[in-house]
């Protein structure tokens, strides 16, 4: 595992270099490396020579890997997965390669090298970088990066559907509407569980064209669909409840309004179900509150406590009925037209 001690300052160097274990986990994601390791153990040449890397350099890499616990090295130095190099496989039950993936990304790590101007201005990172264009505008450009910011919310999307599914009984409701529910990920475990349940996928049309192939992976293709349209305009009427699944996070309070408003036009007495993340009291809670720097340089939204999706909820017309936390993923957020 790392090389840590109780000092301060070793402490705290390892999390100024943390960027150097994220990027060799990006570069192994992207080679596949965990896929190639599989159940066994290999050397760097064998899987150099399956997925078209130099063996030298790919070995520096594993190792290095292997130092902060992803990969094990034996002493003839072959690689083997650890629980934490589990993770990277395509078929890992919580996967975590995709999300690897997407991090390495030049756009996205371009706008993270900008979050001082952020912290400075207030201002979104990547609109600055991009002559204005947000970052949903230029992946819509770039169907490549799309795809690939795609399949990494699916990767997060099948980590923490279990958790959430288990903590709230979605099978109550008859019918579902998933706004800005991406290739339909979520939809699809949501449905699995609940056989009596039915769901709509709604996102962009460049977006929910995916959303087909998911659900037919799934069998659950019979009783789903897909939509396209702009959530800012309106969403599909006729469901019991609306989801929306790290949605809200990527927006400011005035967008939220906008699109929780389109929701309660369509939704009459259905629920709301908000899936995001809730920010715990102070010196704790990592994730949500890295998650809203990410916000702030991406995006341009941000993570919010207790009381902020109360207020949000009541600015656009909802009260907020209560919030079923799941371990170790995003809250379920209920709300109810007022």
């Amino acid at each position: 595992m790392a090389e840590t001690t109780g000092r301060p300052s070793a402490r705290l160097r390892e999390m100024i270099d943390g960027f150097q274990v994220s990027q060799a986990i990006h570069a192994a994601a992207t080679l596949g490396v965990a896929d190639v390791i599989g159940e066994g153990r290999r050397s760097a040449a064998e899987i150099a020579a399956k997925t078209g890397a130099d063996a030298d350099a790919l070995y520096r890499l594993l190792r290095a890997l292997a130092s902060v616990g992803v990969f094990d090295e034996d002493g003839d130095r072959r690689f083997a997965l650890t629980d934490l190099g589990e993770c990277l496989r395509s078929d890992a039950l919580e996967p975590q390669g995709d999300w690897a993936r997407q991090i390495g990304q030049p756009y996205y790590w371009e706008a993270w090298d900008h979050l001082l101007f952020s912290i400075r201005t207030g201002a979104n990172a990547f609109p600055h970088l991009h002559d204005g264009m947000s970052v949903w505008k230029w992946r819509a450009n770039h169907p490549g990066e799309s795809a690939i910011f795609d399949q990494a919310m699916m990767g997060i999307s099948r980590s923490v559907a279990s958790r959430v599914l288990e903590a709230y009984n979605f099978g109550q409701f008859a019918k579902v509407v998933d706004v800005g529910g991406g290739n339909g990920a979520f939809l699809a475990a949501l449905l699995a569980k609940h056989p009596s349940t039915y769901g709509t996928v709604f996102d962009q049309p460049h977006v929910v064209v995916r959303a087909t192939t998911t659900f037919e992976s799934a069998g659950v293709a019979a009783r789903a669909k897909a939509l396209g349209g702009s959530f800012f305009e309106s969403v599909p009427s006729g469901a019991d409840a609306y989801l929306l699944k790290a949605v809200l996070h990527d927006w400011e309070d005035g967008e939220c309004v906008r699109i929780l408003t389109a929701v309660r036009e369509a939704c009459g007495t259905a629920r709301l179900l908000v899936i995001e993340h809730v920010v715990d009291e102070p010196n704790t809670d990592r994730r949500s509150k890295f998650s809203d720097l990410n916000m702030l340089v991406m995006p341009g939204g941000r993570e919010r406590t207790a009381a902020e999706w109360r207020t949000l909820f009541e600015s656009a017309g909802f009260a907020l009925r209560g919030i079923t936390p799941a371990e170790g993923a995003p809250s379920v957020i209920e709300g109810a037209v007022r």
